[in-house]
């Protein structure tokens, strides 16, 4: 294959790719880059739920109490999650419904750390930053969803792998690349340059994202295992045997650090699941001895490390713009490429 042939069919792949997938990364990107910012949109959207009037913390129990005083006939409190820099206090509490596909149901308790006064009540479904997460992560597509999700990821890595490639100059320097006007079409020059500054974050957007949705198969391409195949969650359990407060005491006799999250013991297994650190700490509720939970299948240093990326949380402000930028960027690549190809089509039929 000569070189011509190969950037002809470089550019077969890269421009039916993007024909191809244009009506679905149009959504998913939109929706990345509003969900980089997902905690300030949420207070901008909820402003009720941040009405705070402090950090400081009472014990896990009061929280429980009273989001106790505010839950329906049947609900039970699955999980309390402690805020880290500043917000409220959340509880989670699931209801006695049939199972669903996706996430269960749950309901959402915001309370005041210090007070534990509730600042408002909301169901886990609702809401336009939950629409987005799921329409993100499954295009609002049950069951399959995800799976459409991972393949568009591979798909955007190709075309950022064929697009780089079209955009490197057959003739002279590569610099020559860096050019605004390398055409006389305004809208081939946007997309040439816009292409080569997010080829490389949208490459790592796109394997990262394929990552989340297929666990399972990179997992074992750097030895984590494979994922366990998914159960319906258990309902928590009607009573428990150990005060949080006591649970959450023997927690922090093992591992090291702030607690941030308390999962209440199920049905199913009738242990206290306890986030102290980095650390997951499970603490027996018949008799309180705690141990060290071990790392899940498929969601080892790696896992983590792909979905914080991914996600941008905790990679600060440069990342997250860029994750931004790279979010915002397939859209304009999308409505260019397509453009350029309406426009050779009719320069081929005249």
């Amino acid at each position: 294959m000569t070189k011509f042939q190969l950037r002809r069919w470089w550019f077969q792949v890269h421009q039916w790719i993007g024909i191809a997938l244009a009506i679905l990364i149009v959504p998913l990107s939109l929706s990345g880059a509003a969900l980089v910012w997902h905690d300030a949109l949420d207070r901008a959207i909820n402003p009720q739920r941040s009405v705070v009037t402090g950090t400081r913390l009472l014990p896990a129990d009061a929280y429980a109490a009273a989001a106790q005083a505010r839950l329906r006939p049947g609900e039970r409190i699955a999980q309390l999650t402690l805020p880290e820099q500043g917000g409220p206090v959340l509880v989670s509490a699931a209801a006695d419904a049939p199972a669903r596909p996706g996430p269960p149901l749950r309901t959402n308790i915001y309370l005041d750390p210090p007070t534990a006064r509730v600042l408002d009540v909301a169901s886990s479904s609702a809401g336009p930053v939950r629409f987005l997460h799921v329409l993100h992560g499954s295009l609002q597509i049950p069951g399959i969803g995800r799976t459409i999700v991972g393949l568009v990821g591979i798909a955007m890595l190709l075309s950022s792998v064929s697009g780089l490639w079209l955009w490197w100059p057959t003739v002279g320097r590569w610099t020559r690349g860096l050019r605004w006007r390398r055409r006389p079409d305004t809208n081939a020059n946007l997309h040439h340059l816009f292409g080569f500054w997010i080829a490389l974050p949208l490459f790592v957007l796109s394997l990262t994202g394929a990552w989340i949705s297929f666990p399972r198969a990179f997992g074992a391409l750097v030895g984590e295992g494979g994922v366990p195949t998914r159960v319906p969650p258990a309902r928590p359990a009607a009573r428990v045997t150990l005060p949080v407060d006591v649970a959450v005491a023997r927690a922090r006799a093992v591992a090291a650090g702030e607690v941030r999250a308390i999962t209440w013991p199920t049905e199913r297994k009738p242990d206290w699941n306890i986030e102290v650190g980095a650390r997951t700490v499970l603490v027996a509720d018949d008799d309180g001895v705690a141990v060290l939970a071990p790392e899940r299948a498929g969601q080892g240093g790696v896992a983590r490390l792909m979905r914080r990326v991914h996600d941008g949380e905790g990679m600060g402000p440069v990342w997250q713009a860029v994750i931004f930028a790279g979010g915002l960027a397939p859209v304009v690549l999308a409505v260019t490429g397509l453009v350029m190809w309406w426009r050779a089509r009719r320069w081929r039929g005249a």
